[in-house]
């Protein structure tokens, strides 16, 4: 009888030591001998994205997130992943579904803010990504020029299209 738990702990070392290819593949086989293990489906979904392998991480994270057992940063982690990888393979409104999901579940995370804008902006919303992405910056960051006009970047980040007559 194999131990999950065991066998999931190697996996993890194995892709922390940058033993892809190995992680991988004992993540496989694990997700075979126990296919609703939800911290083995997120595991091999990550291992893929590592590998570059983004359509085969799909239906892990999909599978690691219908499930319950992730912790929050794990659940975090596996919609980034799943809503940056369907951006990657040019499946925009599945990306924007899944990383608007996250910024609801997630609200002050600015990661998946920042991947949102950016599935918005290729499924082609545009200005909702650039007023988003505006909004951000001008609560984050510490630059002193770009804080002088706080006020004025957050108001015309809600109506990039005003004009004043």
């Amino acid at each position: 009888m194999i131990d999950v738990e065991e066998q999931l702990a190697r996996a993890v070392s194995l892709r922390e030591s940058g033993s892809l290819d190995q992680a991988r593949d004992l993540l496989l086989h694990l997700s075979t001998v126990a296919p609703d293990h939800v911290q083995v489906a997120y595991q091999t979904a990550w291992v893929h994205d590592l590998l570059g392998l983004e359509r085969e991480a799909v239906p892990f994270y999909v599978r690691a997130l219908d499930g319950d057992g992730l912790s929050a940063a794990e659940r975090r982690g596996a919609t980034l992943g799943l809503g940056s990888t369907y951006r990657s393979l040019g499946m925009y409104a599945e990306a924007v579904g899944v990383l608007a999901a996250g910024a609801a579940e997630f609200p002050g995370d600015r990661a998946l803010a920042v991947f949102l804008a950016m599935a918005r902006y290729n499924a082609g919303d545009a200005k909702e990504a650039v007023a988003s992405l505006l909004t951000l910056l001008a609560d984050t960051t510490s630059d002193p020029d770009i804080q002088r006009y706080h006020r004025a970047i957050t108001f015309y980040a809600e109506d990039l299209d005003r004009v004043w007559s």
